[in-house]
């Protein structure tokens, strides 16, 4: 059986690709560098992280995007002996306007380096690349009409302009001829992700509706001619959980469809998993997949009878599930950052973090504040269980209080949790919390133990503990005694997409990790040796 989510924690817009008996999805990263993640897996069960493609200045610089920006929505597909990757770089949130431009990059395998790469247009959000079987290829994208009042935290329809679709010449790198609106949408709105396939002679849309939140939809249309008109299927939403609140997977939505080697049909689709009594998802959106059954009526129905997608579903004959080890160690040998690590939004993480300066170690170099939209030495991973704890040790010598490093639960600029080593006046070299509990109005810091509380000399471990909404930080001087809870419980919940302003207000995920800054402008270095993540 395939367990879903197949993508744990924050991995949302899967878009899915097979070739030959190998199948890869894409999947969204915003705000975090390197861009686009993409996992690998050939029974459909099993998926391993194999690459992170948008990983030069040239093809991503993501300083100075507001949170929730950067990597929207990416698209991957095979033609002509090559892997093409569509995506956007939003580089504005809030208000009317989102600036979001959209780029094609291309390589002949997955592992390998990826082109420059082709501007495509700005018009909308959400693209992807159709390869038609004349030949041709085709470039969607939602619309965006800026004449709308449409904020970050409350979209309106009007905003969401419908779907657009032109000709891609390869040849030029261009797009030519008219570009045509196809796709209206449904009366849910907000009709985004649109992904193109044909099959006996129909071409089949897919597309997302009703937002990143609890009423999202995979929404499915046809039609005879690529540019329609659609009509809609039968049951309009193919994929939702709107309606059922007894579901695990909530928040169904933005999907692809594909074919395996033996013809079989399946669906991908993000999902979320709500904790009570607030429904918040602190693992963010995940990636699920759906068996389906094509019918006599020659349209696409999850093989459960309904549109609500399940945990459970059939998987390929032979693939068995291979379970992960409850406990993830690093220990920063080798030179290079694990591949379940990464930073925000530059292409110059040398600014930022070392494995070579102190081998053996990480080293980040104390940049501009936890939160920062341009140089925050912040190196995380994703959470992927609602109950977890993550430890690490830390050497640092702070001569100002303005130096700061330790651990981090960090959702974003005004969502996090941190415990940090630093400097006091009169309590020396101590250990503080630092906590900012939400958006406006909530979006300042506040100091659970105040100024903090004195630590000896030496190395000092940290820890966190989340159990589902409730996290608690501990320490320990190195080799000097047993772990010691510091402050109060605080809430967990709050890293999250609904933590804060609410659903819409911004829709990534929770990670956990190492950081340092340092506003004095000094470059204030902290060493690490380990980190461990435990599923708890």
């Amino acid at each position: 059986m395939i367990r879903n989510p197949i993508l744990p924690g924050f991995n949302p817009d899967p878009s899915i690709c097979r070739v030959g008996d190998d199948y890869y999805i894409a999947t969204s990263t915003f705000e975090w560098y390197p861009g686009v993640q993409i996992h690998h897996s050939r029974d459909l069960v099993n998926w391993t992280l194999v690459r992170r493609p948008l990983e030069r200045a040239s093809q991503l610089d993501m300083r100075g995007e507001p949170d929730s920006c950067g990597i929207w929505a990416p698209c991957l597909s095979y033609a002509d002996g090559l892997f093409w990757l569509v995506y956007t770089d939003v580089k504005r949130f809030d208000g009317n306007f989102k600036d979001a431009h959209n780029y094609i990059v291309t390589s002949p395998t997955i592992e390998g380096e990826w082109s420059e790469p082709s501007y495509v247009n700005s018009s909308g959000f959400d693209p992807s690349l159709f390869h038609d079987d004349d030949g041709r290829k085709w470039f969607v994208n939602m619309q965006w009409n800026h004449r709308t009042e449409s904020f970050g935290g409350s979209p309106k329809s009007p905003a969401f302009d419908g779907i657009l679709l032109q000709e891609w010449d390869a040849a030029t790198r261009s797009l030519k001829g008219p570009i045509k609106n196809i796709f209206a949408g449904t009366e849910r709105g907000l009709v985004e992700g649109p992904h193109l396939f044909k099959r006996d002679g129909w071409y089949y849309l897919t597309t997302a509706e009703g937002g990143t939140g609890y009423d999202h939809a995979v929404t499915m249309a046809r039609a005879r001619t690529i540019d329609g008109p659609y009509e809609l299927h039968p049951n309009k939403h193919l994929i939702t959980s709107k309606g059922h609140p007894e579901a695990v997977l909530q928040r169904a939505g933005h999907g692809q469809y594909v074919e395996t080697a033996d013809g079989q049909f399946y669906h991908t689709h993000l999902s979320g998993r709500p904790l009570p009594p607030h429904r918040r998802c602190t693992l963010g959106r995940e990636t699920s997949l759906q068996k389906c059954v094509w019918k006599e009526d020659g349209w696409l129905y999850l093989e459960n009878g309904t549109s609500v997608p399940e945990v459970d579903v059939p998987g390929l004959n032979g693939a068995v599930h291979v379970e992960k080890a409850r406990r993830s160690g690093y220990n920063f040998d080798g030179g290079k950052l694990p591949a379940d690590f990464q930073w925000l939004r530059t292409p110059q993480p040398e600014r930022l973090f070392s494995l070579a300066e102190r081998p053996g170690h990480l080293r980040l170099f104390g940049r501009e504040s936890i939160g920062s939209w341009f140089e925050q030495a912040l190196v995380a991973r994703r959470q992927e269980h609602h109950s977890f704890r993550a430890e690490t040790v830390v050497e640092f010598q702070p001569d100002t209080y303005q130096q700061v490093a330790g651990l981090t639960h960090y959702y974003n600029r005004f969502k996090l949790h941190a415990i940090g080593v630093t400097l006091h006046e009169t309590l020396g070299r101590c250990i503080t919390i630092l906590s900012c509990p939400g958006d406006y109005p909530n979006a300042r810091l506040i100091y659970p133990v105040g100024a903090g509380v004195s630590v000896p000399e030496g190395r000092i471990q940290l820890a966190l503990e989340v159990r589902d909404n409730e996290l608690q930080f501990y320490w320990q001087a190195e080799g000097m005694g047993a772990w010691q809870a510091i402050g109060p419980v605080l809430d967990a919940g709050v890293i999250s997409d609904e933590g804060g302003r609410g659903e819409h207000g911004s829709f990534t995920g929770a990670f956990v990790g190492m950081f340092a800054f340092d506003t004095s402008g000094r470059a204030k270095t902290a060493d690490f040796d380990w980190f461990n993540y435990d599923e708890l």
